[in-house]
């Protein structure tokens, strides 16, 4: 008998775990011939997000929880929950529900018949509209630079076979992307249309500042155009100054005592250029923190405590605390 992994990762999230239990229980029950295991990894809460979750660890062995020893960060949190799923395949889900638990027997359906990673796409969301547009503009950017194809309009939310999770723990990276590894590792690809609803913790835990910075690990994990771009409209810019330079080389030789060099257009130029440079030296500054973050030999997470896991996990980076 196979067993599914549900995998949620959480942060602040007291007003819907004992509803993601119940709703998932309700989808579980329709599915007998699998067995389940559902992990609760909380990334320092400050809500009561990890009482919650004791309490459902308490009712039924089959919770089990990771309590991280402090806040380690979306991307970072998300790709290690991966590496604790010890089942035939892993469900992700997101803590809040924006992403709906009752769509695990579409999955499981496309995974029956030999896809080996399912993918939920936004069909609908209900987001406000400037969201929604910048997300499909940004989308489309990604679509059109990206080194390898991307899913548009995807959060990670899906069903992924043991072949994939193997995959996913030979990556050292320590804040890998993990839309961008999907893309580039996700074999045997299924995409599934679903409507993404409004999140039940109320307010974000992305502000503005966040939002900005996912949307530029995605960019610089994904393709090098951008700063190949900076190579080529440096080039640009410089060849039309040279052009400039003789042109109005040209007019002052042949106009000597009438021709003269405006310093508007010469203070517009100075702008220009400065602001090109500094424009690419802010996206190469994105590819060196990148880097930076990439090539970092420290764990991707700590854990403060473990629940109802009969072995600790063998993740690929060891945390140091391991209480139960």
């Amino acid at each position: 008998m196979a067993t599914i992994s549900v995998v949620i990762p959480c942060y602040n999230e007291e007003r819907c775990v004992e509803e993601m239990y119940s709703r998932l229980m309700a989808v579980l029950e329709q599915e007998p011939e699998y067995r389940y295991e559902i992990i609760f990894v909380d990334d320092f809460s400050r809500d009561h997000t990890r009482d919650k979750i004791e309490e459902l660890c308490r009712k039924d062995k089959n919770v089990k929880a990771v309590f991280n020893a402090r806040n380690f960060g979306f991307t970072r949190n998300v790709f290690q929950s991966m590496l604790y799923a010890s089942g035939d395949a892993a469900f992700l889900l997101f803590g809040d529900l924006q992403d709906p638990p009752e769509m695990l027997p579409v999955f499981l359906r496309h995974w029956e018949s030999g896809k080996k990673v399912i993918v939920g796409q936004r069909s609908k969301s209900e987001e406000g509209w400037v969201m929604r547009q910048a997300r499909k503009m940004y989308y489309f950017l990604i679509d059109k630079m990206a080194d390898t194809p991307q899913i548009a309009l995807a959060n990670g939310f899906g069903l992924y076979d043991r072949s994939f999770l193997d995959v996913l723990a030979q990556i050292e990276d320590v804040e890998p992307f993990f839309k961008t590894v999907v893309g580039e590792y996700g074999m045997d690809l299924a995409v599934v249309p679903y409507e993404h609803a409004r999140s039940r913790r109320g307010k974000s835990n992305f502000n503005f500042w966040k939002n900005y910075d996912f949307a530029m690990q995605g960019l610089t994990s994904s393709t090098k155009l951008l700063m190949r771009l900076a190579t080529f409209v440096g080039c640009l810019v410089g060849v039309a100054c040279l052009l400039l330079s003789l042109f109005v080389l040209v007019n002052k030789l042949l106009n000597w005592d009438h021709y003269q060099v405006g310093d508007a257009s010469l203070t517009i130029g100075i702008f220009f250029l400065g602001s090109m440079q500094l424009f690419f030296l802010g996206i190469l500054g994105e590819y060196i923190l990148s880097i930076n973050r990439h090539i970092q030999r420290k764990p991707r997470a700590v854990v403060g405590r473990y629940i109802n896991f009969e072995e600790l996990p063998q993740t690929q980076q060891e945390p140091s605390y391991t209480a139960r």
